[in-house]
């Protein structure tokens, strides 16, 4: 076979954008208009696609939080930034509560050369803003370090495992030294402290050698398994903020401290079995916590990956005299508007720019979410993280030299690091609790002594007090609801990666889908063929594998299928082809046996090559271009033979599921869609379906979400990474397993091996878990409420205090271990 040399690259079947941008950007998502941009008489504005305007249209202004202000006021930045500043990512190790934030970004902003710095719990990682030539990041991270958190590159995933290894060791090297410490007590303090004889002999042992092992091995689980507890408390007191860290290492220090002052005038009576308690209880609900975060930080890395770090730009080489161009790598920072760079087949466009030279079909999935590769030609903007496909391209840098793809990772940061869960409210909480409960155990302690009370019985009411209050049922109250739900799910084919789905999806009163490869199949195939299959589908195939178009792709899997399945109805013969040229809207060539030169693609093309199309054909690429998918014709003699209707299909349950979530009208649905009007329309007709938004580019899929937050709590359902902003701003992320990781690790929820019909066991089964965290967290609190003020009035004693502490926390492990059936 051979192939002639005219080859170019193929084109999709829809429009292509205006050249040229607007300086202001569009009104909703902030992506460049282009030339007019797009307006409405009704609408103030202009925005960059109809999708945009639909939705101010629908929404409104009902997001007005300017998110450039917050995150000024979140980060602590001066209102201007010099133009020549740097942003990066530094994942941070040892964050566990809200006052670590403040702490890391107060600490980080000392630094020299720092502009702006912004830790987030959430994820585990800080964003700095500052002075390349002045700043000194290692520095940054030394400091960092000697308050015992450790800082590392976010794509760094050894590291993060071995921090998973660091949280592991302290746990079960609490529990190791943590149990000996209790056998002692089983064995020897316990039978005292009641009357009776040890279970134990002494023999050989004295008070001393038992109670100094007690002592050397509850300072391990202390001072080791507890660092990361006493370092939170450490840092709550310094960033000014009481968390719950500080209430907990006041509860189990005291013990300590105690019982150690005891052993040392020569009291057996010790409470070193109450620090032990504490410090593992809530080790591990910490512990748990971890492995969730993780989950955050491994969104912002894998998105990261994908991001450009050098571009080709061209540069004069007069060396020879020639006047003819070179091309030199450098670093993105480097590119200035109007600069030319090259763009091979396979690549990424590395910066928001607009086609100098070559045609090709650019895939935008990544970026916009369309099903579709768009044919970039001359004049076509094209955005920064797209992939080119089939042909190169020379692309002249935009004026702002900046990409969608890294404005993606940003609006992700900005999403996922101000989401609040249990734990900040706990934090919020804490200011409260924990100054209420020291005012009281102070109250206590002098109340003692007023009332004729020696200095240790007063002292021992103020510590019956601290460990009464020691808020381990609080803490254990939503972790184990939510391990037990977690566990739950994972037996259905659901992977719960944030509590947040237990909190928040019983109270969702909007519901949206992302239309591709939700619901939709997602994948180009040829979904059927009007006209002779056999012969077409055999000719098509032959020319479409010199073609590198995912359309392309399409025909020759479909011919390929057929082959394999061996129908000997529908037998689709393997033909050769030769002369082929690949046009810029299809293929052509001469395919074996009687057909003479076949022509494939756009119904414009065949025409241009003297093809005429039958009555039945042209009414064939009307329907198909209505369903939203892509006429491929196929024609040689003269005359059209057939149309391959190339497009993804709706999911078989699509309509059964939203008709669940919707629960009889409690719920608003809306599908949100980069894909065009005409691929989202069949969606309108379901009666559960209240809106269906198309056109629309990830940034305003985001926005989108935020302006429906203002009709209620919003759940966005999705499966790509153009898809994981939004999954990020929604209340509810739920991703599919078929998509990518970037969307999943956005998500709270993963189907894992499952359809879109584990969507509504989604919903049923959040709403049981949150009933069972409110239950527990009513019992911690009433417990709290009737224990403090017994421990005040002296009622309770320090053992009596930590008995009922453990009760009340096997309490909570009790509820939550329940069946949820």
């Amino acid at each position: 076979m051979t192939m002639s040399t005219t080859t170019r690259s193929r084109g999709s079947a829809g429009g292509e954008s205006d050249a040229g941008n607007d300086d202001e950007g569009c009104d909703l998502c902030g992506l460049p208009t282009p030339t007019p941009p797009v307006t409405d008489d009704e609408i103030d504005g202009e925005f960059c696609c109809r999708g945009c305007l639909e939705i101010t249209r629908a929404l409104g202004d009902a997001a007005s939080a300017d998110p450039e202000t917050v995150e000024r006021e979140l980060a602590g930045e001066a209102d201007e930034v010099p133009d020549d500043a740097e942003r990066t990512y530094m994942a941070v190790d040892g964050m566990h509560c809200a006052t670590c934030e403040a702490f890391v970004s107060g600490t980080a902003r000392t630094c020299e050369g720092v502009y702006a710095a912004e830790a987030s719990y959430a994820n585990d990682m800080v964003r700095v803003t500052y002075d390349p030539e002045t700043a000194d990041l290692d520095g940054l991270s030394g400091t960092l370090a000697r308050y015992g958190y450790g800082t590392r590159d976010p794509e760094e995933r050894e590291a993060a495992e071995r921090s998973d290894n660091q949280v592991a060791r302290f746990v079960i090297g609490g529990g190791v030294f943590g149990m000996m410490v209790m056998l002692w007590y089983v064995l020897f303090l316990y039978p005292t402290y009641v009357g009776f004889q040890p279970v134990v002999e002494l023999g050989v042992f004295d008070g001393i050698y038992i109670l100094g092992n007690i002592w050397v091995m509850t300072s391990i689980v202390l001072f080791y398994t507890g660092f990361p507890i006493l370092r939170g408390a450490l840092v709550s007191l310094r960033a000014g903020q009481p968390n719950m860290d500080l209430l907990v290492s006041l509860a189990a220090t005291s013990a300590y401290v105690y019982s150690t002052a005891a052993v040392l005038v020569g009291e057996t009576h010790v409470y070193f079995d109450v620090t032990v308690a504490i410090i593992l209880v809530v080790t591990l609900g910490n512990y748990y916590e971890d492995r969730i975060k993780r989950k955050a930080a491994g969104m912002l890395s894998d998105l990261a990956a994908s991001r450009v770090s050098e571009a080709r730009r061209r540069v004069a080489d007069d060396a020879d005299g020639s006047g003819d161009t070179a091309v030199e790598m450098v670093a993105l920072d480097a590119l200035e508007p109007g600069d030319l760079v090259e763009v091979r087949p396979g690549e990424r466009v590395p910066i928001d720019g607009t086609v100098r030279e070559g045609t090709a079909a650019v895939d935008e999935a990544l970026v916009t979410g369309e099903s579709m590769p768009r044919t970039k030609r001359p004049g076509d903007d094209v955005l920064g993280g797209t992939v080119v496909t089939d042909r190169p391209l020379v692309v002249a840098v935009g004026e702002d030299a900046t990409s969608t793809l890294d404005r993606l990772v940003e609006l992700l940061w900005d999403i996922q690091s101000a989401r609040s869960g249990v734990q900040r409210l706990a934090d919020k909480l804490a200011t409260i609790f924990v100054p209420t409960v020291l005012v009281l155990a102070a109250v206590a302690f002098g109340w003692t002594l007023l009332g004729g009370g020696t200095p240790t019985e007063a002292l021992l009411v103020g510590l019956t007090v601290l460990i009464v209050s020691c808020p381990c049922a609080l803490g254990l109250a939503t972790p184990l609801a939510v391990a037990s739900g977690i566990k739950e799910a994972a037996s259905r084919g659901i992977v719960v990666a944030s509590e947040a789905v237990f909190e928040a999806v019983p109270d969702v009163d909007v519901v949206v889908f992302d239309k591709t490869g939700t619901l939709t199949d997602g994948d180009m195939a040829v979904l059927r063929v009007v006209g002779d299959e056999t012969a077409a589908l055999a000719a098509a195939a032959a020319l479409e594998r010199f073609s590198a178009h995912p359309l392309a792709t399409a025909v020759v899997e479909a011919a390929e299928a057929r082959i394999e399945a061996g129908d000997a109805t529908a037998a689709i013969p393997d033909v050769s082809a030769d002369d082929v040229t690949v046009h810029d809207r299809g293929v052509s060539g001469e395919v074996g046996g009687e057909r003479g030169r076949v022509v494939v693609g756009h119904p414009s093309l065949l025409r241009d090559e003297g093809v005429t199309l039958a009555p039945a054909h042209e009414t064939a690429v009307e329907a198909a271009r209505d369903q939203g998918a892509v006429p491929v014709v196929v024609g040689w003699g003269g005359r059209s033979r057939a149309v391959l209707v190339v497009g993804d299909e709706p999911r078989e349950a699509w309509d059964d599921v939203v008709a669940a979530v919707a629960d009889g009208g409690r719920r608003e649905v809306v599908v949100l869609t980069g894909d065009s009007e005409r691929a989202a329309r069949r969606f309108r007709d379901h009666p559960d379906v209240t809106d269906v938004f198309a056109g629309v580019p990830p940034e305003a899929k985001a926005e989108t979400v935020e302006r429906l937050r203002a009709r209620g709590t919003v759940a966005m359902v999705g499966d790509g990474s153009n898809d994981a902003p939004a999954l990020a701003a929604a209340d509810i992320g739920i991703a599919l397993g078929t998509g990518t990781d970037i969307a999943g690790d956005a998500a709270d929820a993963v189907l894992v091996g499952r359809d879109i019909d584990a969507i509504p066991e989604v919903f049923s089964l959040s709403t049981g878990v949150n009933r069972r965290i409110r239950g527990n967290l009513a019992w911690a609190f009433g417990y709290n409420a009737v224990a403090i003020p017994l421990a005040a009035l002296g009622v309770l004693n320090p053992l009596f205090a930590a008995v009922a502490m453990g009760t009340s926390s096997l309490l909570v492990v009790a509820n939550s271990a329940r069946s949820l059936d």
